[in-house]
């Protein structure tokens, strides 16, 4: 096997190391704001962080680039399909980074009954090329939080995402698997 045949290979787990999420992410390169456009369907990628199974507790759908200026980072789905945008600033994060939080459906049902309180019609991050480990790439900006989601291309529908909140001692891992 190659090293590029590893390489893909290892880029379509769900689950790994740190270390080898971080070999991954300076491994892969850099992606474009115009291939981010459209919605995308997130997934987790496990590597032992606080956050792992959180986003899939809580029904995360993903998030949706409609400009480099206008952006929903977080993309939630009903019991019923329906797709809405919530406002990361009204989500606990610090705090449901600091306890153990419930990863199970009564997680996801809280979610959906606190959706008008949660919800948000208007894009509350943008796009822009940033520098993250030495490589450039198209990264998600929130306008209220100090996260910062980099990418990296995995192929043409599918990216590596690499969630900095500061704070956090270390990143957390997704996956954007493009939708519409």
């Amino acid at each position: 096997m190659t090293e590029a045949d590893a390489l893909r290979e290892r880029a379509y787990q769900d689950r790994m190391s740190l270390q080898e999420a971080l070999e991954l992410c300076d491994a892969l390169p850099g992606v474009e704001i115009e291939t981010m456009l459209g919605r995308w369907r997130g997934s987790e990628v496990s590597t032992h962080h606080p956050m792992d199974g959180m986003l899939e507790a809580f029904g995360w759908y993903g998030k949706e680039f409609i400009d480099r200026d206008h952006v929903h980072p977080l993309l939630f789905s009903d019991n019923h399909n329906q797709i809405f945008a919530i406002d990361p600033k009204r989500l606990p994060l610090s705090l449901v980074l600091k306890l153990p939080f419930p990863r199970n459906k009564l997680t996801r049902q809280l979610i959906i009954m606190t959706r008008f309180l949660l919800q948000t019609r208007q894009a509350k991050a943008r796009v822009r090329m940033v520098e993250y480990r030495g490589k450039v790439s198209a990264s998600m900006l929130y306008d209220n939080l100090p996260i910062c989601d980099t990418f990296r291309l995995i192929d043409q529908d599918t990216l590596l995402g690499i969630m900095d909140f500061k704070g956090m001692e270390q990143p957390f891992f997704f996956k954007l698997h493009r939708d519409k």
